[in-house]
């Protein structure tokens, strides 16, 4: 049985037991807040109560095989404002045979609805695609009348062989004939995120008929339809064109409840990007983020007001929230959950809102929550609070009172009653920056139970895990020669990618320039979600999106910093830290010819779409290459040191690539290449295409636990002289040195026991793993190393650039990783960058 689907189960399961009625009492914690003054907003005006006309859909759908005699079906709509299944309507199913089932529904005229189907027995079972992997959504366009046609593949509890095909194609802009990337298409269940040259693959689908959607995530492009019949192993080609519209101001006043904490943020949830959508799975079932979402802005006259541009023609859901889309949003006057919707007009509205309540029942009153944080927390960061009741859902972030305090109010749902959990974490990083009693990724948390009197909780967190007294180093002072102009000094970000990652990429690009940088390394991914048949694509919540990336960048560039782009494969699997999902992934994989010429043609789009990114966001670098695609190198090797089996024409396949990325990017093309004597002493070939090498660096410097700075210093300057620098002069190409060494006893030998006889993947030491208490923490280690390497660096001119690598964006932590992130390490640097790139004497 599918655990995704299970876990989907219980938070349905418990989401049907909340009952739904509601008032609450009142708190103020804050003084008076500046007022702003409204401004009249030219427009129609008019409340989203009012109704629109709907067209009679008729849902029809075939199962593979009958009904157990206990067991009904029916179509659930879904609310991916609230969470997919946390507020799901659903409607019962009429057999046409024992095969066929139908329902009408009445759908709101251009609407977007999204669906998906459940047997109901004994247990709820969720349909599945043919890959065995749950189903997020259908998607249906309600344009009109009409009859819907689906194929249930699997069920979650039951899997079958059947006839399967695909459907190819790409998505263009109507008007201008030119590919569009980031459009959600979907068929049969499946879904996939058009790349730069608006490319999908939709495979797995049973044969028959389908309906094709294409589907603009942040409504820039009006959604498309169509069936589409797909045959056994044949794929069905299909080009699609969609319409671009144009924005309109839109104005959303509200009115809050009376017990309203004055002065907090009122956000809009929504079902698009810019109203906090991801389109990914959150942990607890949710979708949106609340820093992704818009803060209102208090008015004169007691009201919340904002003004969006919103794509004219767009189906808009939306709820006003003190927290996200479930936690602390507004609900009908009787508890029951509320979602709001308006298609937007052609010209500039306004729309007069009224919550009703912020609760959900008179059997619980709202809990306030005042918490005391420690003294050494970094002065930018921000509490959040994050609540366990069928899983630890998306942390909220607090409200600040000032002088270390901080304060949450929490309204709804409280209609459970009883014990729940929760925690508090910085910057939104639970798991990662933990209150040190609720560390981890599932710890029991904190217990708070709802009551019918109002209660006011006070904490208070003594000690952060990885910030628990954090102390500058001692820097020593060099003679530091200025490099020419072109030297690189900068950092490169780790990959691990959260939604809510975005909202704290500003301060990190300013303290990337603070260092002295002049270069940001970004590290977009796609994901390998299936083996065979190889499914390599942007996975909502795992990968940035296209739009994610661009804007990243183009904040890089507003600090001052100069862009390169490497784009860093994915793959699905645990963080389990003993054996890596690259390493399952390529022991799993078949390798056989068919599989690799697929492998080389996915690896093509995922550099070219990067390659389109970067001619776009105007970034200087594309860096290729790298430990992850180190088995299909020529004369690959796999992880445990078999041979991989690449194809013959290896070195026309990646020759072919770069070409190719060369074709549409004019910036510098490197190639990142992992440190090894083999890698240096017999280089690929096609080395020579490039611009240059960015060589990922974590070589061994001693074997003596005792080593000096002085040693680390020699044994670096030994293998880049008698290893690297004939390299230099066999390619006549610039060398970048990227490093990376954990802040970790061992680090200096390249290999930490794991306890084991093995070495520890330094990869494995960032987060999100698990802790690995058999490594030590060790943050002077990393400094001591980093200054050997900056020192070697000074003495030898041919080095063309340095680089730090895993930096782990959101939020500052000393723990065992590679990132030197408020650690004594991030001190070497500032001290270093500034004096080699000439711009302090």
């Amino acid at each position: 049985m599918n655990g995704k689907s299970n876990i989907t189960r219980r938070i349905i399961h418990a989401a049907l037991m909340l009952a739904v009625v509601g008032q609450a009492c009142t708190f103020s914690l804050f003084s008076p807040p500046t007022l702003t003054p409204a401004t009249p907003v030219a427009g129609e005006a008019f409340p989203t109560s009012t109704p629109y006309p709907v067209a009679q859909t008729t849902f029809v759908v075939t199962l593979p095989e009958p009904l157990q005699p206990n067991e009904t079906l029916v179509i659930a709509v879904l609310d991916e404002v609230t969470g997919l299944s946390l507020n799901p309507q659903q409607y019962p199913m009429t057999a046409r045979d024992t095969l066929t089932y139908a329902a009408t529904l009445p759908i709101v005229y251009n609407s977007v609805v999204k669906y998906r189907y459940i047997r109901q027995g004994p247990a709820l079972v969720f349909e599945d695609t043919s890959f065995n992997t749950a189903i997020r959504y259908r998607m249906h366009v309600a344009n009109g009348p009409s009859e819907v046609r689906d194929i249930v593949a699997d069920w979650d509890d039951k899997s079958y062989t059947r006839p399967t095909g695909s459907i190819l194609g790409q998505i263009y802009n109507a008007d201008t004939n030119t590919p569009v990337p980031n459009i959600l298409v979907t068929a049969g269940g499946m879904q996939h995120i058009t790349d730069s040259l608006g490319r999908f693959e939709l495979t797995g689908l049973p044969a028959g008929t389908h309906q094709l959607v294409a589907y603009s995530l942040d409504g820039l492009y009006l959604p498309f339809q169509q069936g589409a019949v797909v045959a056994s192993e044949t794929p069905t080609l299909v080009d699609v064109r969609i319409k671009p519209t144009r924005f309109v101001n839109v104005t959303f006043r509200v009115s809050v409840p009376a017990d309203t904490v004055p002065g907090v943020p009122v956000r809009i949830a929504g079902n698009i990007l810019q109203l906090g959508n991801t389109f990914a799975d959150l942990p607890g079932g949710v979708s949106t983020v609340t820093n992704r979402m818009r803060d209102m802005q208090l008015q004169a006259d007691g009201r919340y007001a904002i003004t969006i541009g919103l794509p004219v023609g767009t189906y808009i859901q939306y709820k006003y929230t003190l927290g996200d889309g479930f936690w602390n949003a507004e609900h009908k006057e009787d508890g029951a959950w509320i979602v709001r919707e308006f298609i937007v007009p052609e010209q500039d509205v306004t729309l007069q809102d009224s919550i009703a309540t912020w609760s959900t029942t008179r059997n619980s009153a709202p809990i306030l929550f005042e918490t005391t944080i420690p003294s050494v927390t970094p002065p930018g960061d921000i509490l959040y609070i994050q609540f366990n009741t069928f899983g630890w859902m998306e942390p909220i972030p607090m409200w600040p009172l000032g002088n270390n305090r901080w304060a949450y109010k929490l309204y709804s749902p409280l209609n459970f009653l009883g014990d729940f959990s929760y925690r508090y974490c910085r910057n939104g990083q639970c798991g990662s920056a933990d209150d040190n009693q609720t560390v981890g990724e599932n710890p029991r948390g904190r217990i708070a139970s709802t009551s019918l009197l109002g209660q006011d909780i006070q904490d208070n967190i003594s000690s952060w895990k990885w910030y628990e007294n954090p102390e500058p180093v001692s820097l020593v002072g060099s003679t530091i020669n200025p490099r020419a102009v072109g030297f690189v000094a900068g950092v490169e970000y780790q990959s691990t990618y959260r939604p809510n990652f975005s909202y704290f990429a500003p301060q990190t690009f300013a303290n990337t320039k603070a260092i002295g940088s002049n270069l940001a390394v970004i590290t977009p991914s796609w994901t390998y979600t299936n083996i065979s048949p190889l499914r390599f694509t942007t996975l909502p919540g795992q990968d940035p999106l296209w739009i994610d990336s661009a804007i990243m960048i183009s904040q890089a560039r507003n600090a001052g910093l100069n862009v390169a782009i490497f784009p860093t494969p994915h793959f699905s699997g645990t963080t389990d830290s003993t054996t890596s999902a690259s390493t399952t992934f390529w022991l799993n994989a078949p390798r056989d010819a068919a599989w690799w010429q697929t492998w080389f043609t996915r690896y093509r789009a995922f550099a070219v779409n990067y390659a389109d990114l970067a001619t776009q966001t105007g970034a200087q670098f594309l860096i290729l290459g790298g430990e992850a695609v180190t088995p299909a190198l020529p004369a690959g090797t796999l992880p445990n040191g078999q041979p991989s089996n690449v194809p013959a024409d290896v070195e026309a396949q990646w020759k072919a690539i770069i070409q190719d990325v060369r074709s549409r990017f004019r910036g510098q093309v490197f190639w990142a290449m992992p440190y090894t004597t083999s890698n240096v002493q017999t280089p690929v070939s096609f080395l020579k295409d490039v611009d240059g090498v960015y060589l990922l660096w974590s070589a061994p410097l001693t074997t003596n636990q005792t080593a000096t700075k002085t040693d680390l210093t020699n044994e670096a300057g030994r293998l880049l002289d008698n290893e690297i620098a004939p390299l230099v002069n066999l390619l006549g190409k610039p060398i970048i040195l990227a490093v990376a060494y954990p802040s970790a006893a061992g680090a200096p030998s390249g290999c930490i026991s794991s306890g084991t006889g093995t070495c520890v993947d330094f990869a494995s030491l960032s987060q999100p793993y698990a802790d690995n208490p058999s490594v030590s923490l060790n943050l002077q280690t990393q400094a001591d190393i980093y200054e050997a390497m900056l020192t070697t660096v000074n003495a030898r001119p041919w080095i063309s650039g340095f680089i730090s690598r895993g930096y782990f964006m959101p939020v500052a932590l000393q723990d065992k990783s590679t990132s030197i992130h408020s650690k004594p390490a991030a001190d070497i640097l500032w001290y270093w960058y500034p004096r080699l790139l000439g711009t302090v004497p």
